[in-house]
């Protein structure tokens, strides 16, 4: 039997139907009145992110410098990326970054570098140095420590007149003047309890500024350095909380009982004992294995510390480095300059009298240092975990020795390929050595940030990530083909990595279609400046009533400043 509905029912289902369709329009008006129109857009991309482990194809919405959204729905924006068969990862930090030029920015930018910190060297005046760089603008963020290096030579080497900022990007002018004397006391010179004062005092003006920590480029001042001026130094900053960077007093020695552990130890127990963060700048030579497995086993007691590497059996410093003396790289240690000591700007190796030359024509001169040992040890860098990639990117200077300008031919770059090519070298290694890619991407980004922002550094609890409400600081780029192209050869040294289309800083594309624009949306990387600061005099007679049970001071005279195993000296009463 057919049944009808009757007339009212039918009615009654239209206009039922009629108050939905009204009620989605509304809903549907409203959507598209709150829709959000992005400032950029990135589509189609696969989004990884080493905090989360997220890993998906999926579209990033970007609104003033920070991301917004991530999702599977369709978006829009006023600029666009298709980033089709690209990884979107989190911008590249760099925490030994000396390329505090805006040439070897630039070459970093091609290498994927949103963030560069110069925490191993540091800088000298640190107030002004911000104050510079704000003013100029700069193209990734950048950020310094306080540096022992350059306090130390504003102490004992009055004819460098340091005053103004100062930082590697200058150091040839400065080493020159310290060296006037014919001696550079900043490496070679013992600190008296007054002149260990005057730099600690100089250390936490720079630290009150809002320096990321403390810089001790120990190697450097491996004579001039007492363990007690580098545990003074270490204290300044973990007064403040902060970490210190060190490159190691025996870094590259393997004979006992100067071993390159041995100086990894002394930094170590200062830490440990001064509950302050720690970063072991470049962990590429003798005794890694042995300090890689220390400082997995401190993390695990809950300290803050890790390591870095760059992926070259070959290093690069100044040719006024005590351990390049005839003394020690020759007699000592038995190399030739000839097989080991390359200079790029006159595109030659050294001899005993070209080094010679140089020290007096130029003692600021970067020269690249061979370590044929290291090849085999490279491949077990990429997969130690919290071990970063940092490349001790130098200055960007030419055939003359002097910083080139921006818009300099890649080319005429004269220095390590690692400014140019650290990353596309560690991801091509890392691809060929089967390395889990989110892995590689926190050697290259999380972890530096982890531990940074673990040690109190808002700017990098918001970087290092790529998570709704972090900043936007991205590198985009093939996982299948991104590699270095720098090489040793000269025309090659700057020549830029390839795979990495879009770099990304504060919201803002830096770097398009592989062609780094000229913009400059990099922010400083700092602590807030405090109204006062933390220094605390080393008094001899305050440290005694600290430190004993009060012996009369006319009787025990305490040397702090002596290394030499004297201690102390018992004096006669009359």
């Amino acid at each position: 039997m057919k049944k009808f509905i009757s007339k009212s029912s039918i009615l009654a289902i239209l206009f039922i139907a009629f108050l939905i369709s009204s009620f989605q329009h509304k809903i549907n008006a409203q959507t598209q009145s709150t829709r959000i129109e992005y400032d950029l857009v990135i589509l189609n991309g696969r989004v990884m992110d080493p905090e989360t482990m997220f890993d998906d194809v999926a579209n990033v919405g970007i609104k003033e410098g920070k991301i917004i959204t991530i999702t599977k729905s369709p978006i829009e924006g006023k600029e666009t990326i298709d980033a089709k068969g690209h990884v979107v990862a989190p911008g590249f930090i760099d925490t030994h970054y000396h390329a505090t030029d805006l040439f070897a920015s630039k070459m970093a930018l091609r290498d994927g570098v949103t963030t560069g910190m110069d925490l191993e060297a540091g800088s000298f005046n640190v107030k002004d140095w911000y104050a510079e760089k704000e003013k100029t603008g700069w193209q990734v963020n950048y950020g310094t420590s306080a540096s022992l290096l350059f306090n130390r030579m504003a102490v004992h080497d009055p004819d460098a007149e340091l005053s103004e900022p100062v930082d590697f990007s200058v150091i040839p002018t400065y080493a020159a003047k310290a060296m006037k004397d014919g001696v550079q006391g900043w490496a070679e010179t013992n600190s008296t309890i007054e002149e260990m004062n005057k730099v600690m005092a100089l250390m936490d003006e720079d630290l009150r500024q809002g320096a990321i920590g403390v810089a001790v480029p120990g190697a450097y001042m491996a004579k001039g350095m007492t363990s007690y001026e580098l545990f003074a130094a270490q204290r300044a900053g973990a007064n403040y909380g902060r970490l210190t960077s060190v490159h190691t007093r025996y870094h590259l020695i393997s004979e006992t009982p100067t071993e390159a552990p041995i100086a990894f130890d002394e930094v170590f127990t200062n830490a440990m004992l001064l509950d302050a963060p720690l970063l072991m700048a470049h962990n590429n030579d003798y005794g890694w294995w042995e300090i890689e497995e220390k400082l997995q086993l401190a993390r695990e007691k809950g300290m803050n510390m890790w390591s870095e590497y760059y992926p070259y059996a070959a290093g690069s410093t100044a040719i006024t480095a005590a351990f390049l003396s005839p003394s020690e790289w020759v007699k000592k240690r038995g190399y030739k300059y000839e097989e080991t000591i390359y200079d790029p700007v006159d595109d030659q190796y050294l001899t005993n009298e070209t080094y010679a030359a140089l020290m007096k024509k130029d003692p600021g001169r970067s020269v690249v240092v061979e370590f044929p040992y290291r090849k085999a040890w490279m491949n077990h860098w990429l997969a130690i975990p919290h071990m970063t990639i940092a490349s001790d990117a130098m200055a960007g200077v030419g055939a003359d020795g002097t910083l080139l300008p921006w818009d300099a031919d890649w080319s005429e770059y004269r220095g390590h390929p690692r400014t140019s090519g650290s990353r596309g070298a560690a991801f091509r290694m890392a691809r060929e050595q089967g390395v889990p890619l989110m892995f590689t991407i926190a050697q290259a980004s999380y972890w530096s940030a982890k531990h940074l922002g673990d040690a109190g550094l808002e700017a990098m609890k918001e970087r290092g990530r790529i998570q709704v409400g972090k900043i936007a600081d991205i590198t985009i780029f093939d996982p299948f083909s991104i590699t270095d192209n720098s090489s040793f050869k000269v025309g090659e040294h700057g020549t830029p990595t390839t795979g990495i289309p879009y770099v990304i800083v504060n919201g803002v594309i830096v770097v398009k279609n592989s062609e780094v624009l000229p913009v400059k949306p990099g922010q400083e990387i700092r602590f807030p400046v405090e109204a006062k600061g933390r220094f605390v005099p080393i008094v001899q007679e305050k440290w005694l009533n600290q430190h004993t049970i009060g012996l009369n001071p006319e009787l025990v005279e305490m040397h702090l400043d002596d290394d030499s195993g004297a201690g102390k000296t018992l004096k006669k009463k009359n």
